[in-house]
């Protein structure tokens, strides 16, 4: 497993594999869809972003659909 903080360094990301185990540490931002939208639509319009995002880690987290049968999606 490869231990990585953040923010994250160009190195990092480069060494990263598909498939790897990482453990992330750090500040790690979450955000749902909307949230999204308006951070890069503010970026298109070269607006500046309430924080600074270089190397940082946003991870989606939001509702999913339920599988069938199920009471809550993953």
């Amino acid at each position: 497993m490869k231990a990585i903080k953040t923010p994250l360094s160009k190195e990092d990301i480069i060494r990263l594999k598909v498939g790897d185990e990482v453990l992330l540490s750090g500040i790690i931002y979450t955000a749902r869809d909307q949230a999204h939208k308006r951070l890069s639509e503010a970026r298109n319009k070269f607006k500046k972003l309430p924080v600074d995002l270089k190397g940082e880690v946003i991870y989606y987290c939001g509702p999913t659909k339920s599988p069938k049968r199920k009471i809550i999606g993953s």
